[in-house]
């Protein structure tokens, strides 16, 4: 605790970002967790009300009612996008957090900074380097803080970028061998 009262307000904003962070990220692997991938290709597995499998029948059902191809895409890739808004929820402010984090880091520097000057200016000539040390303390705390945030922040959000990236290319390739459509990389 005295760490924290030391760093000030930027490292209780820098706790609330952490806080925050954990809580969209775990959130975010029980979503992935809870709802199993589909194998790359085969029979549908025998999974109860698999979104992904809800998508692949819905598909099907189309193409048996006779949906044009065009449509039938359209169909498809409003059907798969709207499954995997479920898992971005909470990436963009997660992105927030894990890039603003450092600048908080470095706002706390140059409050401390400030205070360290101010105690230099006040004593004059005769600086008591232990005043000045609690200045550059709480700079340099800051400072790690908004790193030490960062960090992991950032790294959690590429793995789930890149976890949901493959289940949503993964769907899109089960989705056009169902309709007899060539796969084409459109970025996904």
């Amino acid at each position: 605790m005295d760490i924290i009262e030391k760093g000030g307000v930027i490292t209780w904003i820098l706790i609330f970002y952490s806080i925050i962070g954990v809580t969209i990220v775990l959130s975010r692997w029980i979503d992935l967790l809870a709802d199993r991938p589909l194998p790359s290709s085969g029979s549908l597995p025998q999974w109860p009300a698999s979104r992904q499998k809800q998508i692949l029948l819905a598909v099907q059902q189309a193409q048996s009612n006779g949906l044009e191809q065009t449509a039938l895409r359209a169909l498809s890739l409003r059907l798969i996008d709207g499954y995997m808004r479920r898992f971005e929820r909470g990436l963009k402010t997660l992105s927030l957090l894990a890039n603003t984090a450092p600048l908080l880091g470095l706002l706390g520097t140059i409050i401390g900074m400030i205070s360290a000057f101010r105690v230099i200016e006040s004593t004059g000539t005769q600086v008591d380097p232990q005043l000045l040390a609690g200045g550059i303390w709480e700079a340099m705390l800051t400072t790690g803080a908004g790193l030490a945030v960062a960090l992991p922040l950032l790294i959690f959000l590429h793995t789930l970028e890149s976890s949901i990236e493959k289940r949503h290319w993964r769907l899109y390739v089960r989705v056009s061998e169902l309709i007899h459509e060539p796969i084409e990389n459109q970025g996904i």
